[in-house]
């Protein structure tokens, strides 16, 4: 894998530029540069809390960690804590259901489930929920795509062989219409799911990913191949963001974001926004990668229950989207110049949006510390991962239950495909 995987030409620039830009150092380096902006006044759209807001909203973070871990263990923010949902372990019924299988196979399977309920993962709406007929339980949100992708996983609607339920694979997912991800998600009239065809785009965009990289993605082209990339030396021991560059070379074709370099290469959660400076032609770009980054942050435990070790966690960088971008409007840590900008429906490629997003990524760097300050907990038992898990976007959701109902203080347009 190259860092110019996808890429129509490759020029000297363009490798620059993309190895610029899908490295977590950029999405850092650039939003802490505009949070000391808008520090200073010259943001457009937001003022900056004083450091008393920060601390108050750390104390509610922190609050809110203890309520839900108490003194034990704090585990990732995952895919896998919505697998749990209901209290129900979720995780060991996949295992009675593959059997006797190698731990390398049961590692791939668990990233193959991993892969796709990330990509359906974006924002599910206030009116949508899914009844669970094993346990009889009603789960809502995240919650809920989460169980109703395991549960479709389960059912073999990712797999090409009926013989082989387990998996995904290219022919699998190019299968999925929209209205069989309708009836795996119990959508209706009365139950509906926002951005549901932009979902089966997703898929759809996977699967021709898996498909056109053969030499990465072997056949049957199942996304747990990144296992095997990655630990084809024998590997006992990987960077996080290894993982996330992997995604991000193999499967940035995969977003629909119109986001190119002028060669047409892929960018995916990358977005023009002049403020965000840098270097050549990665100028002008703030990047971010949302999705993957949730992806690498759910992928940590299958490779991690596989025996391989994921170092350097907090390379990767705090999630910004709504949870915890909301987290901060709320708490008044950001501060809209102008009220009516909560009233108006968003576009996620706007300049408000963009540099919300960025803001959010700064300062949730600087709330990850206190937050660990006012618990006792050390950087080593409280990566970024746990303190966004505890945590940030636990919080978040609490502020928009509190002063909402549970919706978000920004109104968005959304399709499904980053939020």
């Amino acid at each position: 894998m190259n860092a110019t995987a996808g890429a129509k030409s490759s020029t000297p620039a363009t490798q620059a530029a993309l190895r610029e830009l899908r490295s977590t150092t950029a999405v850092r380096k650039r939003a802490h540069a505009l949070l000391a902006r808008a520090r200073a006044g010259e943001s457009t759209h937001f003022w900056v809390g004083d450091d008393a807001t920060l601390e108050r909203a750390a104390q509610l973070v922190a609050e809110v960690t203890r309520e839900r871990y108490g003194d034990g263990p704090i585990p990732y923010h995952s895919r896998w804590r919505h697998f749990e949902a209901g209290g129900i372990d979720r995780r060991s019924e996949l295992d009675r259901l593959l059997g006797e299988v190698s731990t390398h196979e049961r590692a791939r399977t668990q990233i193959d489930l991993t892969v796709v309920s990330v990509l359906l993962d974006a924002g599910a709406g206030a009116h949508w929920s899914y009844t669970e007929t094993a346990s009889g339980q009603r789960f809502a949100r995240s919650e809920g795509l989460g169980v109703a992708s395991f549960r479709a996983f389960v059912a073999g609607v990712f797999s090409s062989d009926p013989a082989q339920p387990l998996r995904a694979d290219a022919a699998g997912l190019r299968a999925v219409t929209a209205a069989k991800l309708a009836e795996a998600f119990q959508v209706s009239e009365a139950n509906p799911l926002i951005g549901l065809e932009g979902r089966v785009t997703l898929l759809h965009r996977l699967s021709d990913a898996l498909a056109r990289q053969p030499a990465v993605f072997p056949a049957p082209h199942r996304p747990s191949a990144l296992f095997d990339v990655l630990c084809q030396t024998g590997r006992e021991t990987i960077p996080a963001h290894d993982v996330l560059v992997a995604l991000l070379d193999t499967l940035s074709e995969v977003w629909p974001a119109p986001n190119r370099l002028a060669d047409g290469t892929s960018l995916g959660d990358c977005w023009r926004f002049a403020p965000a400076r840098g270097d050549g032609v990665s100028d002008g770009w703030m990047p971010f990668h949302k999705l993957s980054q949730w992806l690498s942050y759910s992928l940590l435990e299958p490779f991690e229950w596989a025996g391989i070790t994921v170092d350097g966690l907090d390379a990767l960088t705090g999630l910004p989207e709504y949870r915890n971008g909301g987290l901060l409007l709320d708490a008044n840590v950001l501060l809209p110049k102008s009220p009516a900008t909560l009233s108006t429906i968003w576009q996620v490629s706007d300049e408000f949006i963009i540099e919300w997003r960025a803001l959010t990524v700064a300062l949730l760097d600087e709330l990850a510390p206190r937050v660990r300050g006012i618990l006792g907990r050390s950087d080593a038992e409280m990566p970024l991962a746990c303190v966004l898990e505890g945590g940030t976007w636990a919080a978040g959701r609490v502020l928009a239950a509190r002063l909402r109902g549970g919706l978000p203080p920004v109104q968005l347009a959304s399709d499904a495909t980053v939020f």
